[in-house]
């Protein structure tokens, strides 16, 4: 397997499948709580099953070429993910998303990392907006859009119920030509 080195710190950005249901597992298990704050994916997996069937899911999304998922790991261990939640190849759209168990945030991870994904779907897929859903209460989230230099498109108020709670929805996006043009900059 490919993995894509996310730095100097060793921290590697590498497919996740289905075979890797334990330690993905053990991965939420670790960071259950702080991952829940904003993200269901605690809700969905609760066994070794679930993890197999989100896994499987984003497998069978690999191959309809319809959405992706990769580890972020750092020293070995399974410490987050990002994905492409989903791609429309023929619109040139997708939507990006992203978590971390508490040990590794603060260190850059998921920007570097979504900026891998988002370079992938650009380059390589051609899709021309990416974009960012984000809880209006999760600040590091939206901290990530602006270095990625992502444009807040707009406020869906109430739009997210989570955990019986309604919650305003942010649209952060980017469009290819500025991501290329990003790019070529730095």
């Amino acid at each position: 397997m490919y993995a894509i080195s996310l730095g100097d710190d060793g921290a590697e950005l590498r497919p996740l499948e289905p075979w890797q249901a334990g330690e993905l597992l053990a991965h939420v298990d670790r960071g259950r709580e702080f991952i829940g704050q904003y993200n269901g994916l605690p809700d969905i997996i609760t066994d070794l099953g679930s993890s197999r069937a989100f896994l499987r899911t984003y497998a069978e999304k690999a191959a309809a070429d319809t959405g992706r998922i990769c580890g972020i790991w750092t020293g070995g261990t399974l410490v987050g993910a990002v994905c492409l939640r989903t791609m429309d190849v023929e619109q040139g759209t997708a939507e990006a998303g992203c978590w971390l168990e508490p040990s590794a945030a603060g260190k850059g991870l998921v920007t570097r990392a979504v900026r891998a994904l988002i370079d992938w779907a650009v380059q390589e897929r051609g899709i021309h907006r990416v974009e960012w859903w984000v809880c209006a209460e999760n600040e590091p989230s939206k901290a990530v859009a602006r270095r990625l230099g992502m444009t807040r498109d707009g406020v869906l108020r109430e739009s997210f119920l989570y955990r019986g709670k309604r919650h305003d929805e942010e649209i952060w996006s980017v469009l290819a030509p500025q991501w290329r043009e990003a790019e070529r900059a730095s």
